[in-house]
């Protein structure tokens, strides 16, 4: 498969390197975007404030322009929190989307948005304190209504981005679990 890789709001950092070759491992072409322009942040607060001075159009336009080269070839788009929200909206946006692969986010969803039963599956804790439960089920029944086929896998009492070993929301058992059910999820997709 031919993924698109979006990074989360601590930027293109050595964990979203290794995601992307844990995926060139399984036999899939990758590419990581850099929407920061080389700058990295260390905390969620960080992030927050660089993602809000970039602007998310601004954010927008650079996923676009990295995108557009290879989406011919029928994309999965994939994303990690703020990556899988930008992710989410290309997806949406893009008819030859071959996938959707969400780890630890989601985005809102315009009324006219359509697809063509869209593969998705979101992978992310319980709780998470920027996916709450009542947003998820309103998500899941917005993106069931605009055509997708969508999966939630929930991993209790993992914190926000907790497949990143980076950072202190790590959860080593929980990242295996939604590394092997993502995977599967890939080579389903190829075989499609």
């Amino acid at each position: 498969m031919d993924i698109m890789l979006f990074h989360s709001a601590y930027g293109l950092t050595p964990s979203v390197e290794a995601a992307a070759e844990r995926l060139r491992a399984a036999g899939h072409r990758v590419w990581t975007p850099d929407l920061y322009d080389g700058r990295t942040v260390g905390t969620v607060e960080e992030g927050v404030k660089l993602r809000d001075e970039i602007g998310k159009d601004e954010l927008l336009k650079r996923a676009v322009l990295a995108a557009a080269p290879y989406s011919e070839r029928g994309l999965v788009y994939m994303g990690l929190s703020l990556g899988a929200s930008i992710a989410q909206t290309l997806a949406l946006g893009d008819e030859k989307a071959r996938g959707l692969l969400l780890f630890h986010g989601t985005s809102d969803l315009a009324e006219s948005a359509s697809v063509d039963e869209l593969p998705v599956q979101l992978h992310v804790a319980e709780p998470d304190p920027f996916e709450t439960d009542d947003w998820l089920s309103s998500w899941y029944l917005q993106m069931r209504r605009a055509g997708a086929e969508v999966e939630i896998h929930r991993y209790r009492g993992a914190g926000h981005i907790y497949t990143d070993p980076e950072l202190p929301d790590w959860d080593e058992e929980a990242a295996e679990r939604t590394w092997s059910v993502a995977l599967a999820f890939l080579d389903e997709l190829a075989e499609a």
